[in-house]
Formats: C-alpha cells, sequence, structure tokens
C-alpha cells in the first residue's frame, strides 16, 4: 500500500479524497494555487500531517493543470501516488503518461481507457462495436457553423452539440433550429478549448423527454469488473446536475441488469480499471443509449456509496495498489435510498447566474445517525473566486425508503446557513418538495419546464403562511422581551402574559396575520386567526437558525434580521415578516413594503467575469433575443441578450476587460 499520495485537486473533492487517504494511513499532499493559500483543502492536508505545496497563480492553465508542477510536486514530497478527483486533469492522458514515465501511480485508469473514453467520439464507436447501445449522431468532429446546420438537418432536430472532451455540462448545446445550432457550434467549441485545450465538436440526437441515468463500475487491474447499481441524475441545469439519487425509482431489475451488464462490457473492451461511470440516456420507454464514460470519480459518488455500503475512494487507492475488489457482482447489494444536493455559489432569482465572494457566515446542517453528509470544501470567511468551479458543496440524505431520504434531505437544506453571497439552496429546497419530484416523475427538461424563469417570488411563497407569522411572533417576542429585561423593565418572576400581535408577510404585497402568543412551560401556543400553534424552541435572539417542534414536528426555520422586521426561510419558503403590536396595525397597514424596482437602461454584467465579446456599438439597433455580449466566468460562457427592442447610446465595456457585478457594458437610448 502506498505511504503518501498526492491530491492533484481542491476544494471539497481534495478533501474527500485527504480524509479517506488519513483513515487508510496515508499520508496526504495537497496542491493549491494563489487562490488557495487558505482554502480549506489546503489547511486539511496540514491538520492531517500532510503537506501542501504551492503550484502556480488562480487560474487553473497555470496552476492546476500543470502537468509539469505536479509531477515535480510528487518527487518533491516523496508522494508514490496521485488521486486526480474530478476535473482539471483527472481524465487527461498526457498526466497520466506523464506519471507514468516518471514511475508515479495514478489512481485511476490506464492511459489507453482515459484515450479511448475521455474522447466522446472514439467512444461511441468503440460502443458500438462493444454491444453497447448509442443514439442516433454524426461521429466526425465539426467545425464549420454552416456544416453543422447541414448535419443537424440531416439527423433531425432537436440536436445536441458536446465537445469531445467536455465533461460537467461545459461544452455542450442543445439546438432545435439552424441559427441555434450555429451558435452551438460556436459556444461549445470555445468552451472545449477555453476548458479542456480541445475544440472538436461531434452532433447527435437530441432524446426528448430523457432520463439521465448512470452506472457506477469499478474494475481492478486483475480482470474483474462489477458494476454498483445506478444514479438517477436528471434533475440538472444546463447539462449540469443539481440533484442526483440512488437508486432510479424509474428503472426496473431487468432495466438495471441490462444496462449494468452493457457498463461492464465496455469497461472490459477497453481494458478498464478503477472507478468510472457509463453514463445512458433512457427514454419513457426504458430503452436506454449510451452517452458517453467518465472514466473518474463522479461527483455524486456518495449516494452509491450510501446504498452499497462502498468507500469508492478506498477502493481506487487500493486497486490502483493492485490489490482484487473484495466482492464479486453477486455480492454487491443495494440497500435504502440517497439523494445528494450541489451547493452552487449561484443566483436562481437571476437567471441562475454565477456569484462569488466571501463566505460571511457558513454553517452546515448537523449529522443525523449517519442520514445525513456534507461534502464541502468551505469554512467560515472562504473566498469562493471567479477561477474555478461554482459548487460549494454537496449535501447527501439518505434512509431506507426514498420518501425518508427526501424528509431528510428537505430538512437538511433547512439547516444549511450560508451567507455572503447568492447560492442555490433555497432552490434545491424549491425542487425537493416539488411534488413532481416527489413522485418520481422527472426528465432532464424538469428544470426548464418547472423552472423556466428561475426562482420567483411565487416558487418561494410559503406553503403554510401561519406557520411563519407564528415563528416571526415568537422571535419577535424573544427579542422584545430581552431588551425589555436588559432595561430593567422586566422582573425576574412576575407572571407571563399573553401578547398581541399582527404579523405582515410578503415582500411587495402584505398578508395580514392576527396572532396571539401565549406562553408555557413546555411549549408556547400561538393562535394565528383562529388557528392554535404549538412551538417549542429553545431559540435566543441573534441565532441564524431556529430549531423547533412546531404542533409535534421537528422543523428548522433560518432567520435574517431585516430592517424593522425579519426574513425566514423554511422548506422552499421565504417571506419577509414584520411584527407589531395588535394595537399598531391600523397604522402599518397604511405602510407599503417594498417598491418593485425600476428598470434600468443599461446592460449589466450579471456576473464577475471577462468580456469575451461584444456584438453592439453606438447607433446599432438591436431585437428583442438579439445577442449583446458574452460574459466568461467560472469556465462557463454566458450570453447576454436584449429584453427588448433597443438602440444602443453608449459602450461602457470592451472585450478583455474583467467585470464586476452589475457593471455596465451598454446603454440605451
Amino acid at each position: 500500500m502506498f505511504k503518501k499520495i498526492l491530491i492533484a485537486n481542491r476544494g471539497e473533492i481534495a478533501c474527500r479524497v485527504m480524509k479517506t487517504a488519513h483513515r487508510m494511513g496515508i499520508s496526504p499532499v495537497a496542491i493549491y494555487s494563489d487562490a488557495d493559500i487558505e482554502a480549506r483543502h489546503t489547511r486539511m492536508a496540514k491538520e492531517l500531517g500532510g503537506e501542501a505545496v504551492h503550484v502556480g497563480p488562480p487560474p487553473s492553465a497555470e496552476s492546476y493543470l500543470q502537468i509539469e508542477r505536479i509531477v515535480q510536486a510528487c518527487k518533491d514530497t516523496g508522494a508514490e501516488a496521485v488521486h486526480p478527483g474530478y476535473g482539471f486533469l483527472s481524465e487527461n492522458k498526457a498526466f497520466a503518461k506523464a506519471l507514468a514515465d516518471a514511475g508515479i501511480a495514478f489512481i485511476g485508469p490506464p492511459v489507453g481507457a482515459i484515450e479511448a473514453m475521455g474522447d466522446k467520439i472514439e467512444s461511441k464507436k468503440l460502443a458500438e462495436k462493444a454491444g453497447v447501445n448509442t443514439v442516433p449522431g454524426h461521429l466526425e468532429a465539426v467545425t464549420d457553423p454552416e456544416e453543422a446546420v447541414r448535419i443537424s438537418n440531416e439527423i433531425g432536430y432537436p440536436v445536441m452539440l458536446k465537445a469531445s472532451a467536455g465533461g460537467g455540462g461545459k461544452g455542450m448545446r442543445l439546438a432545435w433550429t439552424d441559427q441555434e445550432a450555429r451558435d452551438g457550434l460556436v459556444g461549445a467549441m470555445n468552451e472545449g478549448r477555453n476548458s479542456f485545450g480541445d475544440d472538436r465538436v461531434f452532433i447527435e440526437k437530441f432524446v426528448e423527454e430523457p432520463r439521465h441515468i448512470e452506472i457506477q463500475v469499478m474494475a481492478d487491474q486483475h480482470g474483474n469488473c462489477v458494476y454498483l447499481g445506478e444514479r438517477e441524475c436528471s434533475i440538472q441545469r444546463r447539462h449540469q446536475k443539481v440533484l442526483e439519487e440512488a437508486p432510479s425509482p424509474f428503472l426496473d431489475e431487468a432495466t438495471r441488469k441490462a444496462m449494468g451488464e452493457q457498463a461492464v462490457a465496455l469497461a472490459q473492451a477497453v481494458d478498464y480499471c478503477s472507478a468510472g461511470t457509463v453514463e445512458f440516456i433512457v427514454d419513457k420507454n426504458r430503452n436506454f443509449y449510451f452517452l458517453e464514460m467518465n472514466t473518474r470519480l463522479q461527483v455524486e459518488h456518495p449516494v452509491t456509496e450510501y446504498v452499497t455500503g462502498l468507500d469508492l475512494v478506498e477502493l481506487m487507492i487500493r486497486v490502483a495498489a493492485g490489490e482484487k475488489l473484495p466482492l464479486t457482482q453477486e455480492e454487491v447489494k443495494l440497500e435504502g435510498w440517497a439523494i445528494e444536493a450541489r451547493l452552487y455559489a449561484e443566483d436562481p432569482e437571476r437567471g441562475f447566474l454565477p456569484s462569488t465572494g466571501r463566505l460571511s457566515r457558513y454553517i452546515e446542517p448537523a449529522e443525523r445517525g449517519g442520514t445525513v453528509r456534507t461534502d464541502s470544501g468551505c469554512y467560515d470567511g472562504a473566498e469562493i473566486s471567479i477561477y474555478y468551479d461554482p459548487m460549494i458543496a454537496k449535501l447527501i440524505a439518505g434512509g431506507p425508503t426514498r420518501a425518508e431520504a427526501l424528509a431528510t434531505l428537505r430538512q437538511a437544506l433547512d439547516g444549511y446557513y450560508v451567507r455572503g453571497l447568492s447560492h442555490n439552496l433555497a432552490f434545491l429546497s424549491a425542487v425537493a418538495k416539488h411534488p413532481r419530484f416527489a413522485s418520481g416523475d422527472m426528465t432532464t427538461n424538469f428544470i426548464a419546464e418547472e423552472y423556466p424563469d428561475g426562482l420567483t417570488e411565487t416558487d418561494l411563497k410559503p406553503a403554510d403562511p401561519a406557520l411563519f407569522a407564528a415563528v416571526a411572533a415568537l422571535i419577535q417576542d424573544r427579542v422584545e422581551r430581552r431588551e425589555r429585561g436588559l432595561s430593567g423593565q422586566v422582573r425576574g418572576g412576575e407572571p407571563e402574559q399573553p401578547s398581541a400581535y399582527a404579523v405582515f408577510l410578503g415582500t411587495v404585497e402584505k398578508e395580514e396575520c392576527a396572532v396571539a402568543l401565549q406562553r408555557g412551560a413546555d411549549a408556547d401556543r400561538l393562535t394565528v386567526d383562529g388557528r392554535d400553534v404549538f412551538l417549542a424552541s429553545g431559540w435566543k435572539p441573534g441565532e441564524p437558525l431556529l430549531h423547533a417542534r412546531i404542533d409535534d414536528e421537528a422543523r428548522i426555520f433560518q432567520i435574517d434580521r431585516d430592517g424593522a422586521g425579519w426574513v425566514l426561510s423554511h422548506d422552499g419558503g421565504r417571506a419577509r415578516a414584520l411584527v407589531v403590536e395588535a394595537r399598531h396595525a391600523p397604522l402599518q397597514r397604511l405602510m407599503p413594503f417594498k417598491e418593485p424596482p425600476d428598470m434600468s437602461k443599461f446592460l449589466l454584467s450579471p456576473m464577475p467575469g471577462l468580456l469575451v465579446r461584444l456584438k453592439a456599438k453606438p447607433g446599432d439597433a438591436v431585437k428583442a433575443g438579439e445577442e449583446l455580449a458574452v460574459v466568461e466566468a467560472m469556465k462557463m460562457e454566458n450570453v447576454l441578450r436584449a429584453v427588448a427592442d433597443g438602440l444602443v447610446k453608449e459602450v461602457h465595456a470592451e472585450p478583455g476587460d474583467s467585470l464586476a457585478v452589475d457593471q455596465a457594458i451598454l446603454e440605451f437610448e
């Protein structure tokens, strides 16, 4: 077994691998860029008795993608093996070869398998030879937009344009029209070139009403290969997975077995070794088609670990050290259910635009008897920069059944408190409680169909406003009692008197609730518009989370001050609450809440990033929907389009400029 391994990655996956290595008695070595000097993975390596090696400036092309520096770091520290995590160099054949040439073990598949499966074009050809079902398409690289149009028409719209070396949703474009095919080719080529150094793009038929289901395989160096069940990854946006689960609520045992056997056949066809994932598109009739093979560990591997009881990272390390797999296919058992939610630094209320900044407050949900797990690379005060993927952490919840796993996930999301930048926790909660998701009725179009405008105020409306009114009245009462106690207005031992409040809920429109509060020894009784709500909580003023039993059900509310009022968040709902004494309600009814913001005449950058293209100049007349600019952030190109017809008055930025959030790019008449 290895004595020391280097983790050629950052963030939560670097932390995950280091923990496993340390548990196995292996000393971890981390690498870091200038942007990650104080990152959690950098600190953790030293805390676990390992080392951390600097590899360059913040841009990944100058640090985490520098093969020679990483190989040198291995030599300098004596690391005998490298775990690549996912992303970066995890599927880079040149990296695997460089390690092999230096006598350093690669904790992943052999170079030949990476080369065969890492290229989406060649992998489909190999899949066909191995008898694996494949999607119809054009498997040669396309470089000319007009050729893309011709091929797309031959295949038949809709089509998917994919960067051959792409992954993680990057370098992928869906096209329904000729113009979308032209634009999609350019965008996919650019992202493929920028993220993977390979701008080859191919085109294939897009399967409508598709589900994205993948099979986890694990193989050793002795010819043994098993499949470890499937993962349902259909909840995704822009081909980037958001929620994943194991097993799939859609597959039957016969389909699971057929997919698993094809996945193993493909792995054996390329002499695969280590952990790998064979991804399939499955239609509504359970017909399945090979999509691609990821020759690495997947972001969503924890859900497989939960239902199999296996540590995939440990298996990868042991296989790389030459050990045989510890189980056969017949010994693989799937028990229970697990769902993973990806926490991203993005703003669902602004079209899921990337967000950056410092985590001014970061509280992970409490572990619950092995059913809640958080894989994170962050901490209070950590910086989320523009240079890397926007994923902050992963939250995994499990249970004996899907319903129990989902209930655990919903409560854990309520207990995940993140402040300092925009994030998608409210969106994750909204999806988790959506009836369609709860029923298992999903396709890869779920988010586009159910949230076409991103997360809106309608989506955030509390399912039970009375609970929000009760909690608002309770926290206001405790704050006021504390203030009166500190000022000497209330003496200990005095009998508690009932309080009467008016609670105004909403954002623009107000919803008024009358609340009477009667304090009790074990629970407070809050009567909301005639309905009794019994609430027991040890919450104290200043705490960001209110843990309570409300009508004998455990609930968690997130509490934020908002001027004289509060912002409460719970189970995918959010409300601004203003609490006043009942006698002041008539006056408050005359006061407005918040006015809708005025529309600006500027095209503003919705995120920090690099302005890579600008298609407008002073005097240009633009039409609604027309592309105006492209901003690159976190390795993704974001197209900014005109929302209405207009005339460009002035240009405030040029291609190559680094933009701040809300920085003006164009000004209209």
